[in-house]
């Protein structure tokens, strides 16, 4: 696996705006907890389809931006894709200290490839059937035995999570466009399968894509259906598996319903348009965006 490059430059002014809209976010979600909550959720930062230049610059503690002229921001780690090879290229040219997390439409023969390959992939979020979590089983495995063996050395030791945090996918707004398990057994199953038959994996908690309109329907006060349902989903399962509430988390919320989804109870919040801004189509999206850097 090749190393970082040394520089990934960033222009000032887009340095300047993500971390504008960073801090924007971060102040969003410390007023959104709801008494007497203090611990604010965990924070995936969704990168899909934007370039590891932007990555690296949120990533990085704000010391080292001090050429931009960008405002400070805290370093962040967790973030987000939902393509499978943009995700395989950014992880090989951007820092191994990233904790990557995959949310997209995940295929079965995919799963293995991605746990294997990519040792500082922190979470799988889109698991929802039993075939997916063998495959990324079968991967994380196989990445263990490279390790042990000294095929695949690790430099540091924030390279691997030796279990690899999985997210069960529910669909809790009956939308046949939408990936999930049905809740109830078929999460149920699922989730058993992982805790069972699968030892390099981490029952981490439960996510959901909620219906926008949901959130926007919902009067001042109301909460998203979707993430009503999704907690009643976690209290079920947590009880049927013999586990605490606390110990499956939720992960709902994005960027236009990561508020309300706090004020739910959400662990985890995906935010992506509200501090990248909009995205490219998928065939202009570059991997590593080429700046020229200004020279005094």
């Amino acid at each position: 696996m090749t190393d970082p490059p040394a520089e990934m430059p960033i222009s000032p002014a887009r340095a300047s705006s993500l971390s504008q809209n960073l801090a924007h976010v971060l102040s969003s979600i410390k007023s959104s907890l709801p008494p007497p909550r203090t611990t604010p959720p965990r924070l995936v930062l969704v990168s899909k389809l934007k370039p590891a230049n932007d990555i690296l610059h949120l990533h990085s503690p704000s010391s080292s931006n001090s050429e931009s002229n960008a405002k400070p921001h805290p370093a962040q780690s967790h973030f987000g894709e939902n393509y499978y090879q943009e995700l395989l290229e950014k992880s090989r040219i951007l820092p191994r200290t990233i904790r990557w997390h995959f949310i997209g439409a995940l295929q079965s023969n995919k799963c293995k490839p991605m746990a294997e390959e990519i040792p500082n992939l922190w979470a799988v979020e889109s698991v929802d059937s039993i075939k997916k979590a063998s495959g990324l089983e079968k991967g994380r495995s196989a990445l263990l035995k490279k390790v042990g063996s000294g095929e695949t050395p690790l430099k540091e030791p924030d390279d691997l999570v030796d279990s690899l945090n999985v997210f069960v996918q529910v669909n809790t707004s009956g939308e046949a466009e939408k990936s999930g398990a049905e809740p109830g057994d078929a999460a149920l199953e699922i989730c058993k399968h992982i805790r069972d038959s699968c030892p390099h994996l981490y029952l981490k908690g439960v996510m959901t894509i909620g219906a926008i309109a949901r959130s926007q329907a919902a009067k001042e006060g109301e909460e998203n259906e979707d993430f009503v349902a999704l907690r009643r989903v976690r209290d079920e399962l947590a009880e049927a598996l013999g586990v605490e509430q606390g110990t499956l988390e939720l992960s709902m919320g994005m960027s236009q319903d990561y508020e309300s989804a706090i004020r739910c109870g959400s662990d985890e919040v995906r935010v992506g348009s509200t501090v990248f801004g909009e995205r490219p189509s998928k065939q202009d999206a570059k991997i590593k965006e080429d700046v020229e850097e200004e020279k005094g």
